[in-house]
């Protein structure tokens, strides 16, 4: 059995003390594949780290971050794009649009998002969208852009089931099932219910989000079983099965 964590940010200071043990006891639980989210230029150099430590198991994404973006997001996208020449990425993310923090940077949030959206279909390779409070604006940019070449996961999809309809209507996204699903009241356990296992993916944005019974505290990679055996119980099968479609899922979109 092998599990696929499509989202998670073990560079992050958080696993300073001890990130490697981290990361050895993902291995040991059957967690073999990590993917890991930029966020801003002061992430590049931690996540690299840890993709040339750990290459066949830490694959590394390029983008910036929607709470990232400012007025000089062209020029860092300048730089990303430079150093994607010498370096391989699986995909442009996270990226996206982000209204719960500031909705006063929406503007510039959209024109960074639909620049990475081209950059990523240049690149071929799929996007990685971080959404919140921003449904509709997402879906706008989307639209215009949604061709047989856009592809990706919505990540830490909380959203309602007509919602996650719209998202796999455009044909070549999964949505990125994270530690909510365990959260008592959250009601995604509801949506998942609804969506095949083809459509998702897992993953757990460590260090944030910790599955219940370990909300609050740190997240970690190691806790994507915890997440992996609640969607088993949803849809009424097997860890073992959502562990193969899951991984399957990411091996589509990410190519590896």
């Amino acid at each position: 059995m092998i599990l696929t964590d499509t989202h998670t940010h073990l560079y992050a200071e958080q696993f300073d003390e001890d990130r490697d043990l981290v990361i050895e006891n993902c291995l040991n639980k059957e967690i073999k594949r990590l993917f890991l989210p930029n966020i801003d230029k002061d992430s590049v150099k931690g996540m690299m780290q840890l993709a040339i430590k750990y290459p066949k198991n830490c694959f590394p994404m390029i983008g910036i971050h929607p709470c990232s973006v400012n007025e000089k997001w062209e020029e860092e996208l300048e730089e990303y794009k430079t150093f994607a020449k010498n370096n391989s990425f699986y995909a442009i993310g996270e990226i996206g649009i982000d209204l719960f923090w500031d909705k006063t940077t929406l503007p510039i949030q959209q024109a960074a998002f639909e620049a990475q959206i081209k950059w990523a279909k240049e690149m071929n390779l799929p996007i990685v969208i971080h959404a919140r409070e921003a449904f509709d604006e997402i879906f706008s940019v989307l639209e215009k852009h949604n061709d047989n070449k856009l592809r990706g996961i919505f990540h830490c999809f909380t959203g309602n089931l007509n919602q996650a309809k719209t998202i796999l209507n455009y044909g070549g996204f999964k949505l990125g099932i994270g530690g909510v699903v365990t959260f008592k009241n959250s009601g995604l356990d509801k949506i998942v219910k609804e969506i095949p296992l083809k459509e998702l993916v897992l993953e757990t944005d460590s260090p944030y989000l910790a599955p219940h019974p370990n909300r609050g505290k740190r997240n970690e990679s190691t806790y994507l079983k915890i997440i992996a055996q609640k969607i088993a119980e949803i849809h009424e099968t097997t860890l073992e099965e959502v562990a193969q479609i899951t991984t399957q899922n990411s091996k589509e979109v990410f190519g590896i």
